[in-house]
């Protein structure tokens, strides 16, 4: 087969970690992560220790940005009672709202009803509210969705359960569209022993038959996107602290776990750009990426290896695998950004906005 063109790919599920910690990742390497796996264009979540919840703390990350940035950037907002108060203020320079309803990195937990039906009720129902919420937490998202009207995007499924919800939710009217990461696409709980603290992560990994009806939703269109959820931590955080934080890397291992996929007939190319491109720009109102693409040979074969890495955090729960399938030029608005394995300087990235 011939070298495949694919449209720039969209991650709207990262976590770049600056400000605050940029021991495990900052705009520069996050950037350089992004344009290795063929990724031009993504969004930062913003759970960082000090959390996007304010219009200066949005000025603040678009001035670290600009001139950084490999790929181009756009940001969420994370929602509080208080966060709350600023919607008005800064809808048009995020993409979604992000709620917290079950335990993560961060101090973004939202779990009293007073306060969820403050940030529902009060978001733009023309905006995407995105929710962190786990099998039973999912239902009250949902119901609180249905309520207010919002336009609600679930992160990281990864249960038969939350599939059922989700299908559910759709023929009774609701404004829903959910994601998969590639951690829940190819590991299952039986990866745990092995991979040790590696292997911690939030949803955690669950069984075969959760993981068998991601694929089939995948195939039946109830999964609407792939989004890395690429949350890198140092080796030395995950090893030596005696609650290992959640998150894995992914940035990079993403696409090569897909083409995969679509060697082993799992997937299909028209698939693969419809969930990394087509409708995370449909439901995000991602502006055009003119003269953008990423140049694939579809039939080299090789063996991840984290030593090949641009993540600062510099290791994956997939170290080993071997993958089909290998980025061979990127073009950003015409520049050349990625050739001979290698993110080409100066940075071209730009700081990004919701087209209205």
């Amino acid at each position: 087969m011939k070298n495949l063109i694919l449209p720039g790919l969209i991650d709207t599920h990262v976590h770049l970690r600056e400000p605050g910690a940029t021991q495990k990742e900052d705009f520069e390497t996050g950037t350089k992560a992004a344009i290795a796996g063929g990724y031009t264009l993504i969004l930062d979540m913003p759970n960082n220790p000090e959390p996007t919840i304010t219009p200066d703390a949005i000025s603040k990350k678009v001035k670290l940005a600009t001139g950084r940035i490999y790929s181009d950037v756009g940001l969420h907002f994370g929602a509080t009672r208080e966060s709350s108060n600023f919607f008005k203020e800064i809808v048009d320079k995020v993409f979604a709202l992000k709620v917290y309803m079950n335990h993560t990195t961060g101090t973004l937990l939202q779990k009293d009803p007073k306060a969820l039906q403050i940030i529902f009720s009060s978001w733009p129902k023309e905006k995407v509210l995105m929710v962190h919420a786990e099998d039973e937490t999912l239902k009250n998202a949902i119901k609180l969705a249905k309520k207010n009207g919002n336009k609600l995007h679930i992160c990281h499924i990864s249960l038969k359960e939350e599939i059922e919800l989700i299908k559910q939710a759709k023929k009774e009217g609701v404004q829903i569209t959910c994601e998969v990461s590639c951690h829940h696409l190819f590991l299952t709980e039986k990866e745990r022993k092995r991979l040790g603290p590696f292997a911690i992560m939030r949803p955690p990994l669950s069984t075969k038959t959760d993981q068998d009806t991601l694929w089939e939703a995948i195939a039946d269109g109830t999964i609407n996107t792939i989004a890395s959820d690429h949350a890198p931590h140092t080796r030395e955080e995950k090893l030596n602290t005696i609650q290992p934080p959640n998150g894995v890397p992914g940035l990079e291992t993403t696409l090569p776990l897909l083409l995969t996929a679509v060697n082993e007939g799992r997937l299909t190319i028209e698939r693969l750009i419809e969930l990394t491109n087509t409708n995370p720009r449909k439901i995000f109102n991602i502006p055009e990426q003119p003269d953008t693409f990423v140049e694939v040979d579809p039939n080299l074969r090789y063996t991840l290896d984290a030593r090949h890495l641009y993540t600062k955090c510099a290791w994956t729960p997939f170290e080993g695998i071997k993958v089909t399938g290998k980025i061979k030029r990127i073009i950003l608005r015409g520049n050349v950004v990625f050739k001979n394995g290698s993110v080409v300087k100066p940075p071209k990235g730009q700081v990004i906005y919701p087209v209205n």
